[in-house]
């Protein structure tokens, strides 16, 4: 890859399914190389899968299968910024539905661990509109959520 700045995501021998399931799944991704180990390493042996380069959403990532000793944690989040309840259902449904979990106010958790959080623009817009008032009831409304209902935020942002 070229770019200068490339986020690194640690698996456990599972990068290159994670990368084809990204590219599969989010718009502007794909898979752009993998890299074989030249020899045995503490987490595998020469010639398995050590690095796939590959892009989410135009950023670009690589995955490293480095083994177990390093989870994904929630400190650490993929942002998708969705224009309609049909993108967020679509994008929510795949993480979750492929072997990942439900977690609260627009975050899952793909198979992998990785954290996403699926927000709709208009949830963005109604917790951060000058009217306090309006804003509080928009973020109550979604700290109540899983999945992000965009209709019901709507609800609540109108009073």
């Amino acid at each position: 890859m070229v770019s200068k700045n490339t986020i690194c995501l640690w698996y456990d021998g599972t990068a290159l399914d994670a990368a084809k399931f990204y590219a599969e799944t989010f718009p502007d991704s794909a898979v752009h190389a993998v890299h074989r180990a030249p020899g045995d390493y503490p987490a595998g042996q020469e010639g398995d899968v050590l690095t796939v380069e590959f892009t989410v959403m135009g950023i670009p990532c690589l995955g490293l299968n480095g083994g177990s000793a390093f989870k994904h944690s929630e400190a650490f989040s993929f942002q998708v910024a969705t224009d309609d309840q049909a993108e967020t259902d679509r994008l929510w449904d795949a993480i979750v539905g492929n072997g990942g979990q439900e977690s609260a106010c627009g975050w899952c958790k793909d198979k992998w661990g990785l954290s996403w959080q699926i927000t709709p623009r208009v949830l963005t817009a109604a917790f951060t509109d000058p009217d306090r008032a309006a804003a509080k009831r928009a973020f109550e409304a979604m700290m109540d959520m899983t999945k992000i209902d965009i209709a019901k935020i709507e609800a609540a942002w109108r009073g």
